[in-house]
């Protein structure tokens, strides 16, 4: 396989135990950029053990991730943003108070002279967010004041500057209404065009079927199956979710 081909991400056998709890029991998917893939599952399947394995938020007992061609044993927040992976949880981590531009950068300022080079971030910010068709129409505008839409624009927006190549989403629509759901499922869609991989966990199968181009099925811990969307209907795998049979 060469490099062009090869999956930007793979774990491998990835185990996860919190007490007498087995969240994930030898769990291995891929992810490549430029492509869609969706994780469902029940609550307990360790969909969320899984995404904070991937962004380092906390390591596995064994296992391994291999991104672009290397091999990991644990990563952390800040590698995993060095390495291109950046996560937009279902919480957000936004803070109301700062401006939109100011959440952006919120971690990752830049400085000039031992000051905050203002300009520059905010140059920026209105660079990025036009270069991705990111619909914020005031970017000083504080994060509390906006929609519901337009603050999960905000959180793909600081994501997009703090990682690029892996964007992962935990229910990225949730609570939103029809409106809302469908320009962040736009924006969701832009990505890969711009070589961007992403993962997303919903449990809503409407969107999982107009977003993904694969899907991976968990159930206690183990991927059972990994499939095109072309080859089940949302039917099936809602019924794999429920049997636990590819």
């Amino acid at each position: 396989m060469g490099a062009e081909d090869r999956p930007f991400l793979e774990t491998r056998d990835l185990r996860k135990s919190f007490g007498h709890v087995q969240a994930l029991q030898g769990t291995g998917l891929s992810a490549s950029r430029g492509r869609i893939l969706a994780i469902v599952g029940d609550n307990g399947a360790g969909k969320s053990t899984l995404i904070k394995i991937i962004s380092g938020v906390i390591f596995p007992d064994s296992g391994s991730l291999t991104i672009e061609g290397k091999k990991y044993t644990r990563l952390d927040p800040h590698l995993a943003g060095k390495l291109g992976i950046s996560t937009v949880y279902q919480d957000l981590s936004l803070v109301d108070s700062l401006s939109v531009w100011e959440n952006m950068f919120l971690g990752h300022e830049y400085h000039r002279a031992g000051w905050l080079n203002k300009k520059k971030m905010r140059s920026d910010a209105i660079k990025l967010l036009s270069d991705f068709r990111i619909n914020i129409p005031d970017i000083d505008a504080r994060v509390g004041d906006l929609s519901g839409g337009q603050r999960q624009a905000a959180a793909v927006a600081r994501a997009l500057l703090q990682g690029g190549k892996l964007l992962i989403f935990d229910e990225p629509t949730a609570a939103m209404g029809i409106r809302e759901t469908g320009m962040v499922e736009q924006l969701i869609l832009s990505l890969p065009d711009r070589g961007i991989g992403v993962i997303i966990i919903s449990h809503n199968m409407q969107q999982v079927f107009n977003l993904a181009d694969t899907i991976c099925v968990m159930k206690l811990g183990r991927v059972i199956a990994e499939k095109a969307k072309e080859s089940v209907t949302p039917e099936e795998v809602a019924a794999m979710i429920v049997s636990g049979v590819a």
